[in-house]
């Protein structure tokens, strides 16, 4: 595992935290939005910065880097694996013809993520335009109520999920962040 890094934060009033919250790109001065639709859309927003934050400034050996085996994780797979995941629930949508897997088999997402230039700049690619194409997705279905897809799952449950599904990454990327140059969560 080589030497442990010391922890160090951006943060001077918070020491604990990525940045303080005045200089927090995510923060906003005005209040929630309005209504259920627009309160998701901002939650995937701000998890979604959240993750691109937790990997900026870092080279491709460091985002390719593996954190404790036997796991494949790495915050280069996590960008892998929620551009694969963006389009596994467009998928499910049934809107169109089924994608296929974006990397592949089992844990592609993570096995690829290989220390090349080539390959981190596919993976910020490939994130930014399934999450696109997600959203262009969602946005012809504006009811929450409304059941999509072979399996009936209601808009609303695709929100939360790609929510949850952000969130508990960017957990991840928190600690795998912090393995590599000490830089602490928030």
């Amino acid at each position: 595992m080589g030497e442990r890094p010391e922890r160090w934060t951006r943060g001077t009033v918070y020491t604990d935290m990525w940045v303080d919250p005045a200089d927090d790109p995510r923060n906003t001065d005005g209040v929630s939005p309005d209504g259920e639709l627009a309160t998701l859309q901002d939650y995937t927003a701000s998890y979604r910065f959240t993750l691109t934050m937790k990997c900026e400034d870092l080279d491709a050996e460091q985002l390719a880097r593996r954190s404790v085996p036997p796991s494949t994780m790495s915050l280069l797979g996590l960008l892998r694996h929620l551009a694969a995941t963006e389009r596994d629930w467009r998928n499910g949508m049934g809107d169109a013809d089924p994608l296929p897997q974006l990397h592949g088999g089992t844990d592609a997402d993570f096995d690829g993520a290989v220390a090349d230039p080539a390959v981190v700049d596919a993976a910020y690619a490939d994130l930014a335009r399934e999450q696109a194409a997600t959203d262009a997705a969602l946005a012809r279905h504006p009811d929450l109520g409304e059941r999509l897809g072979e399996e009936q799952i209601a808009v609303r449950e695709i929100w939360v999920h790609r929510i949850e599904e952000y969130a508990r990454h960017c957990g991840h990327a928190d600690l795998l962040r912090e393995c590599i140059d000490g830089r602490v969560g928030q």
